[in-house]
């Protein structure tokens, strides 16, 4: 997985504990994205199970599973298993990307890696859903029984939409989808926050011989 895209889930994973039910106009959507934001403002950790299919436009779909684990501000740990493994890790000023079967690290920047600036205020801790974010309760969703809610950054990025368990308001799904129509699909289990995170998860030591990259410097343009 594409670091951006990774920044990306996760910064929307941090705002997916609890969204509305149902929101028959504005007003009580925007009563409910309150909600979100409070709760957003009081989740400085968690850690949960993950099961990814990545679904390429015109290309061949993959699956991969594994563990993440976050901590405001800007801290995660993605722990990609099986055939496919990958780690993924931000000390809050870089994110590093090893893949095992290359022994290669790449290196970049925490800011440079969000396409939308939006996603990244959420990872640092200091977003604004309502600010930032387009939030509307899609026309079509699937029949899985969750809420369904999409969020779009108003400064331009990917159309994230999450689903819901409308009694414990857990997010159990969520879907990515970017402006050449690739699609992600994650879904969650085993969630368990505000639990103490031990900092080693998020220090990035890289393996004896490793090729470390660093990403190209380029402007935010959002």
């Amino acid at each position: 997985m594409r670091t951006a895209r990774v920044a990306a889930l996760l910064a929307t994973l941090v705002l997916g504990f609890v969204l509305p039910l149902r929101a028959a106009n504005s007003a009580q959507l925007k009563v409910l994205l309150d909600r979100l934001q409070k709760h957003y403002q009081q989740t400085n950790s968690f850690s949960a199970k993950f099961k990814e299919q990545i679904a390429p436009a015109g290309g061949s779909k993959r699956d991969r599973e594994g563990t993440v684990y976050y901590r405001k501000p800007g801290l995660m740990r993605w722990e990609f298993g099986g055939e496919d493994q990958e780690l993924i890790v931000s000390d809050g000023k870089q994110l590093y990307s090893y893949q095992p079967d290359l022994n290669q690290v790449i290196e970049t920047p925490l800011a440079q890696a969000f396409r939308s600036s939006s996603f990244a205020a959420f990872m640092l801790g200091i977003g604004n859903v309502q600010r930032d974010f387009d939030a509307s309760i899609p026309a079509t969703s699937p029949s899985d029984g969750l809420t369904h809610v999409a969020l779009k950054p108003k400064n331009g990025g990917d159309l994230v939409e999450m689903g819901l368990d409308p009694s414990t308001l857990n997010l159990r799904t969520l879907r990515l989808t970017d402006a050449l129509g690739d699609v992600t699909d994650l879904t969650f289990s085993d969630f368990k926050s505000g639990a103490p995170l031990d900092d080693k998860l998020f220090a990035f030591i890289p393996p004896a011989g490793a090729d470390i990259l660093k990403a190209p410097q380029t402007q935010n343009s959002h």
